[in-house]
């Protein structure tokens, strides 16, 4: 069964990270006229490789008491994006107010995202078919 788990494990991964970068992405939008808040960004490729165990992992902070919660990590433990994930977009052009949301810049990326997403979306689908048909005959 480890076999089977590790076929289907780097598309599920990059369906994750894509969920959560799409969330990333999601804020920013609806904090466009937001003063003061600052656009977030996720890097695809280290997020993937870091979720999928090809990167280093990031040093976790200690949790000295019961009611702590690590650093990068969620209260549930869904997330698989840690905070060296998501960092604070460079801004192009900045609003007075200091809000750093470029709203077609973020469009842009909800594209892209959606692409990813359905791309691997549609490996996976692609590999259980594939799979069903080896199983069937």
């Amino acid at each position: 069964m480890n076999t089977l788990d590790d076929a289907f494990r780097f598309n599920a991964t990059a369906l994750k990270v894509g969920a959560q970068r799409q969330q990333v992405i999601a804020a920013n939008l609806a904090n466009a006229d937001t003063p003061g808040f600052k656009a977030s960004e996720v890097d695809f490729a280290s997020a993937l490789a870091r979720a999928t165990g090809a990167a280093p992992k990031p040093v976790v902070a200690a949790v000295t008491q019961r009611g702590h919660i690590g650093a990068g990590s969620s209260p549930d433990g869904a997330g698989v994006l840690s905070s060296a994930d998501v960092r604070e977009r460079a801004p192009t052009q900045p609003a007075i107010d200091g809000n750093t949301v470029d709203a077609d810049a973020e469009r842009a990326a909800f594209a892209d995202n959606t692409v990813r997403y359905e791309a691997s979306f549609t490996f996976l689908n692609h590999q259980i078919k594939t799979l069903m048909s080896a199983i069937q005959g």
